[in-house]
């Protein structure tokens, strides 16, 4: 079976626009201890806005400089900048190159990640935010069957804490999120 990484791009999309939209308290812990709710939707609407000048082709350099501000209003911001996203993973082909800080990948791998980083920090702000933390489980395995192979250097990139153990039986959301470092047994 062929991964439609576009349709989950947009599950993904989907499901934080679901959790930004239920946001009442801007400075609640996350799981992730260096970060509040602003600072992980922060994040988020700092990785959209690299999307679209990256996908045209631009240098990293040149995308820097293409970077529209973010502004105060991080709900619309993200609204804004997933949008100018969601667009421009449309009009651009898997395979065609982007350069990313560690050297240039297609634009497949690149969406991929992407869609993992959503995927995961819905998550975080679904429990930051005490709401639904069940994301879509097409995406959630889609997102593990793509990571879990890479367990060993996502452990040692420090992009996350260590993984969690997690009982054989573990659901793969619940594998997802451990894997990532993330306890999905205990609250923040």
């Amino acid at each position: 079976m062929v991964t439609d990484w576009l349709s989950l791009q947009r599950t993904a999309r989907r499901e934080f626009d679901d959790r930004v939209a239920q946001i009442r308290d801007w400075h609640a812990p996350t799981p992730d201890t260096e970060w509040d709710v602003t600072d992980l939707v922060w994040h988020m609407v700092d990785e959209q806005r690299w999307i679209q000048p990256l996908l045209s082709g631009r240098s990293l350099d040149d995308a820097k400089a293409a970077l529209e501000p973010i502004g105060d209003d991080l709900a619309a911001e993200w609204a804004r900048f997933a949008e100018q996203a969601t667009a421009a993973w449309a009009m651009t082909s898997p395979s065609q190159e982007v350069h990313l800080s560690y050297g240039t990948v297609p634009c497949l791998d690149y969406m991929k990640q992407q869609v993992a980083d959503i995927t995961v920090h819905t998550w975080d702000l679904a429990r930051a935010i005490g709401a639904d933390e069940t994301l879509d489980a097409d995406l959630v395995d889609a997102v593990l069957a793509d990571i879990e192979p890479q367990k060993d250097m996502l452990a040692s990139s420090g992009l996350f804490a260590d993984p969690v153990p997690v009982p054989d039986d573990a659901s793969p959301q619940d594998r997802l999120i451990a894997l990532t470092g993330r306890d999905p047994r205990k609250a923040s």
